[in-house]
């Protein structure tokens, strides 16, 4: 089992615009290539965990969803920095979308996402980073035993009930200090 680089989407991976749902409105972070060419180069696999409940709200389908993931996907194997998998949660027990109106396993805070991973893949939740920047992020990786939570300073972040192991300001520097631990993990 290898240790993973777990990271969410909107807010680290891309600027958080709201409900991104198309590649003309996906804007990369600073940071985010190297941020996952930190874990690549390292051969972690770079995991996406990320709640995507503007499925459940109805803004876009999961069909644009995974439409737009495989873009980005694709964008970052480009970069040199492939995507081992990507995990999402389209539910919201407040959603309009039927289907989609439950309170999930999968929807952080609930570490649901990071124990399908650990399964599909193969990885050691206790050697693994996670970078977010929500305190739902927080607590998910809390959850699963993971013991790095990097956190990203954004405007929307609510408490939470997990602390952060370290706090950055950018992407830029969670890449740096990603790096710079998986160095120490060596």
């Amino acid at each position: 089992m290898k240790p993973a680089l777990f990271l969410d989407r909107d807010g680290v991976i891309n600027v958080d615009h709201g409900y991104v749902s198309r590649p003309e409105d996906f804007e990369f972070t600073a940071g985010a290539f190297q941020l996952a060419r930190a874990g690549a180069e390292a051969d972690w696999p770079v995991i996406v965990v990320t709640n995507q409940s503007g499925i459940a709200r109805g803004f876009y389908s999961e069909q644009e969803f995974c439409e737009l993931t495989a873009w980005m996907v694709e964008r970052f194997r480009a970069e040199g920095a492939r995507i081992a998998g990507v995990y999402h949660c389209p539910h919201h027990p407040e959603g309009s979308v039927d289907a989609y109106r439950a309170d999930h396993d999968w929807r952080k805070p609930k570490p649901g996402m990071f124990l399908a991973a650990r399964d599909d893949l193969g990885v050691d939740l206790q050697r693994s980073i996670m970078v977010g920047d929500q305190g739902s992020d927080i607590e998910a990786a809390a959850a699963a035993k993971v013991p790095v939570r990097i956190l990203v300073r954004s405007a929307y972040q609510k408490p939470s009930a997990a602390e952060p192991t370290h706090q950055v300001a950018s992407t830029v520097e969670a890449a740096a200090l990603v790096r710079a631990l998986i160095q120490e993990a060596r």
